[in-house]
């Protein structure tokens, strides 16, 4: 280490931490990762490297991390290759002669304890082990050993307590052990040539003359009806489902929520709860001549008016709550058996739910002590933090407040949990296909709650690319995997399992993250961050666990610059690919072929983010873009270029599958718009390949021309609000969604991705 100059040990320390020394851009350019950015990145870390002196410090403070703990916090391994052994280290007290003189005395006991609370007890004394080595580090010394690996023979979470007794002294460490499948799961339905396609719909824009003004979890049961039996589909998408501000415009996107554990209340179908049956007070407020007029005019309103909906919805079940509380919870003598539901369900959750629910008050009651106060940096200190005096005394005080939140989240997991059980009694082969964020706003509960977990002073974004060149910050923070690592990944397996839930199958976006992460330091520009490579190999494995111990698919929305080797590992563990019309090219930049599709994939025209099939036809997001989305004119001119050549090539390859008619014209001219036998075709050419899963969104069946979601605007565009051409009534009655129903089910049948 004295020889080693500053440089090389912030390098050293920079691969340590994972921070990749390089990356590849889009054009193949290799760009190093900066000393600078190496350095603040480190300093977010914990890792000081200012001077030499710091740099040495923190390089010895590294080296004494893994050798001081005696074993690792945390093992994830496969059923079918398990470790032969569990290494281990205690210090090294000897002043001369061998480690087994120095260690004679060395018993182990191993305690090992599955999901179930089974208990297996084993003991090994000194003949058991194997010594390895040992290391010197500073002014003191450890020895490693190995004791044999105990056999597990089943799938799932085990907790090891390890405890080393040595020299009169005794020393214990948890680890949290997952014994992972090979594979994730793939239900029987799509197993062998078999597939299923559905309709994905972005449910706080469905219309219908019941809801409140969003899209409600009613609304969705209805439309489980529309895709079972009008499509014959056997799955259906929605965006997001996470608990949002619901402030426009800067608090509504579903990709970037104040919690990825809890749902937005929004999505409650109010009357469908049975505690507002039993409230004449709450009935009495949705009858009243004015709560009737607000709900006409957000019904009637073109975008989606989430405060308003917001402060409706809470007001009715602040309302219906109290009848609860009344009947239930504060009555005198024997439970009722919705008392008991809730108090079993906030058992089951735990910390999680009492750390999103005293958010949620806190949030409330600061805010209503000062309208100013947005955001909890705003709090006073003594509120920053979960585990404060302040903020337990507060869960006292507020306990009923407290308990309102998580009471709401009972009545969303009861409702979602009924869609599914009716999608599935309807037939349908998934049933609901979740959407699970990267992002997390780092002013929302996750953040407040779990701070550790996630590094200061750093952001995720992405380098310079042909989208953007100067590159982007996505303004929330990387997690600290080191520290997800050392808890077990508690907080990534409840992430993963609560998303799985109520679902058969789970949509992970960008899905690169198991793998790694660009992240830019606090004030510098996109272009000076770096890539932090992250453990995909735990990551994976215990999302194929999750996969198969709640029979969800996984799909990996693996777009943008993806390396062939990411693609071939997920394949490799059943992970779906996600792939769009618009990106399937080959190197010539043709469109591809159905047949050249993968068989493990979500085919798709577009996301929310990139233009709908008739907004791409139209050049209606180039359209919309120019507003400050360009650069110069030369670069709008660029994109009409490049767009027109993508529509004569699309239309070339359709014309030669024949999948329009040969009587069709075969200029491009002839194609202002999407017609009906273009628009036929698409589908058509999407239903035919491979791809185990065929999922249109609503915008493309019924040809909207806007997207949901302008990346880069706030309130330049209506982000996030717009809402279905058709209400749900429309869908069975009205002429031209009937036709557009029955061109799509026709493609589900020709297919042979009908549910039986």
């Amino acid at each position: 280490m004295s020889k080693l100059s500053r440089k090389q040990i912030i390098d050293q320390l920079a691969a340590s931490y994972g921070i990749e020394p390089e990356y590849r851009d889009n054009w193949g350019r290799i760009h190093p990762t900066s000393v600078e950015t190496k350095q603040k990145i480190l300093k977010a870390m914990g890792a000081n490297t200012d001077t030499e002196a710091h740099a040495k410090k923190a390089w010895h403070v590294r080296a004494e991390r893994e050798w001081s703990r005696i074993t690792e916090p945390t093992i994830v391994t496969g059923l079918t290759s398990l470790p032969n052994e569990l290494m281990f280290q205690v210090p090294h007290r000897a002043q001369g002669g061998s480690p087994e003189a120095a260690t004679r005395d060395l018993k182990v006991t191993l305690e090992v304890t599955d999901e179930h609370g089974t208990v297996q007890h084993f003991a090994f004394a000194q003949k058991d082990l194997s010594f390895y080595e040992i290391r010197r580090l500073q002014n003191r010394a450890y020895q490693r050993w190995s004791l044999p690996f105990p056999e597990l023979r089943t799938l799932g979470y085990y907790r090891f307590h390890l405890s080393v007794h040595m020299g009169g002294e005794h020393k214990s460490q948890s680890v949290f052990v997952a014994v992972c499948p090979d594979k994730a799961y793939i239900p029987p339905a799509l197993q062998g040539d078999r597939r299923t396609a559905g309709i994905s719909i972005s449910l706080y824009g469905v219309r219908s003359k019941r809801n409140w003004g969003v899209g409600d979890f009613g609304d969705l049961k209805r439309l489980v009806d529309w895709v079972a039996k009008d499509l014959r589909g056997g799955v259906i998408g929605v965006n997001p489902l996470h608990a949002t501000f619901n402030r426009m415009p800067f608090n509504t996107s579903p990709y970037l929520p104040m919690s990825r554990f809890y749902r937005n209340f929004i999505y409650l179908d109010i009357p469908a709860i049975e505690d507002f049956q039993d409230s004449p007070e709450a009935q009495a407020m949705i009858k009243s001549p004015e709560t009737q007029q607000l709900l006409s005019e957000l019904r009637a309103s073109e975008k989606v008016l989430y405060e308003q909906v917001a402060a409706l919805k809470e007001k009715v079940l602040r309302q219906i709550f109290q009848t609860f509380l009344k009947n239930h919870w504060s009555r005198i003598g024997t439970k009722t058996t919705r008392r008991t539901e809730l108090e079993n369900y906030i058992q089951r959750e735990g910390r999680l739910l009492d750390n999103f629910a005293t958010f949620s008050a806190l949030n409330t009651a600061m805010h209503s002590q000062n309208p100013q106060v947005w955001t909890w940096v705003q709090w006073p200190r003594e509120y920053h933090r979960p585990d404060t005096r302040e903020v337990q005394r507060f869960r006292q005080k507020h306990w009923k407040e407290i308990l309102f939140y998580k009471y709401v989240q009972w009545q969303l997991e009861k409702q979602l949990a009924e869609v599914q059980t009716y999608a599935k009694s309807r037939g349908m082969c998934i049933g609901l296909y979740h959407d699970l964020a990267l992002a997390v706003d780092r002013f929302g509960a996750d953040f407040w709650a779990y701070q550790d977990f996630f590094i200061p002073g750093v952001r995720v974004g992405a380098p310079p690319d042909a989208f953007s060149q100067q590159g982007q910050d996505w303004g929330f923070p990387p997690p600290n995997m080191e520290r997800f690592q050392e808890a077990g990944y508690d907080l990534f397996v409840k992430e993963i399992r609560k998303n799985c839930a109520f679902g058969g199958a789970l949509r992970i976006d960008h899905v690169m993250r198991f793998f790694h992460l660009y992240c830019i330091p606090e004030g510098k520009p996109p272009k000076q961050g770096a890539y932090i490579a992250q453990p995909f190999e735990d990551l994976l494995r215990i999302l194929a666990l999750e996969s198969v111990q709640n029979q969800v698919v996984i799909i990996g929305e693996d777009l943008g610059t993806v390396p062939p080797y990411i693609r071939d590992i997920l394949n490799k563990i059943n992970i779906f690919s996600y792939r769009l019309l618009y990106f399937e090219k080959d190197h010539q930049q043709n469109f591809i072929r159905p047949q050249d599709y993968p068989e493990l994939a979500l085919v798709t025209v577009a996301t929310h983010d990139l233009p709908t099939l008739a907004g791409f036809w139209t050049l209606r997001d180039i359209e919309v873009r120019k507003a400050g989305r360009f650069d110069n004119d030369q670069a709008v001119i660029q994109a009409v270029s490049e767009r027109e050549a993508d529509k004569e090539k699309l239309l070339k390859l359709l014309q030669n599958l024949r999948l329009l008619p040969q009587d069709c014209a075969r200029d491009i001219g002839a194609y202002p718009e999407v017609t009906g036998e273009l628009h036929n075709a698409v589908v058509g050419f999407l239903a035919l390949t491979p791809a185990k899963l065929f999922v249109l969104s609503q915008e493309d069946l019924f040809k909207e021309t806007d997207q949901q979601n302008l990346p880069g605007t706030t309130k330049e565009y209506p982000n996030w609000s717009l809402k279905m051409k058709y209400e749900i009534e429309q869908l069975h009655r009205d002429p031209k969604a009937r036709a557009f129903c029955e061109m799509f089910r026709n493609w589900i049948e020709k297919s042979g991705r009908s549910n039986p």
